[in-house]
Formats: C-alpha cells, sequence, structure tokens
C-alpha cells in the first residue's frame, strides 16, 4: 500500500482549492448579477433560471479558455510524439551537437562509441 502524504498531492489540492474558490466566487457574484437583473425586467428570480444563466456562463467561459489550451497541449504532444518536422529538427540538432562534444572530449574512441550508439539506438 502507497505511503498517502499531502505532499505527495500538494500541487492537486492547491489546484483543487483554487478550482472550487474561483467556481464558488462566480456563482455567488452571478447570482447577484442574476437577482439584479431580474429585477430590472420586473421578473422574480428563480434557481432554475440562476443555473441555466450559471452553467451557459461558466461552458462559455471554459471553453474559450480552457478548450483552446487543452487543444494546445494536446496538438503539441501529438506533432512531438509523431515526429512533426518542427520536433526532429531539435533532435538533429542535439544528436550533432553531443557527437562534437564526444568528438573533442575523446578523439581517439569517438567514432567507435558513435558508431556503438548508432547501431544501439537507430537514429531517426
Amino acid at each position: 500500500m502507497s505511503d498517502f502524504r499531502f505532499g505527495n498531492y500538494g500541487f492537486f489540492y492547491f489546484t483543487a482549492f483554487f478550482f472550487l474558490l474561483s467556481l464558488t466566487g462566480h456563482a455567488i457574484f452571478e447570482w447577484l448579477a442574476y437577482i439584479n437583473d431580474q429585477a430590472d425586467h420586473g421578473a422574480v428570480a428563480t434557481t432554475n433560471g440562476f443555473l441555466v444563466i450559471f452553467l451557459r456562463d461558466t461552458l462559455e467561459n471554459w471553453q474559450s479558455e480552457f478548450l483552446q489550451l487543452i487543444w494546445q497541449v494536446a496538438g503539441l504532444s501529438f506533432l512531438l510524439h509523431a515526429g512533426s518536422p518542427q520536433s526532429k529538427e531539435g533532435d538533429d540538432r542535439k544528436e550533432e551537437k553531443l557527437d562534437a562534444i564526444l568528438r573533442a572530449v575523446d578523439a581517439k574512441h569517438a567514432s567507435k562509441i558513435i558508431a556503438d550508439l548508432d547501431k544501439k539506438y537507430v537514429r531517426k
């Protein structure tokens, strides 16, 4: 059984706390705005009416913010995993740098070490 400590999940708890705090704040201020809006129109504020507006505004916010961020992260992860030219370019450059460093440090054995590594780990 794993050892449960707050520190292991601290980032999750911190994020969940701020999420709940912001959602609660949003609900309170949305309710106050809803009551004022209903009063301006001479209508009665109802829980069902508030819930519809609250969910609409919340989902609009999430769509505009979180879905864009999720797509950027997921899209970038997919492109890096699929080996897009942008991700491959960085890997090739790193390989060449490491080869140059190895040749500078141990010129006598560098070619053999690089050849052995190329056999073990095929370059893309």
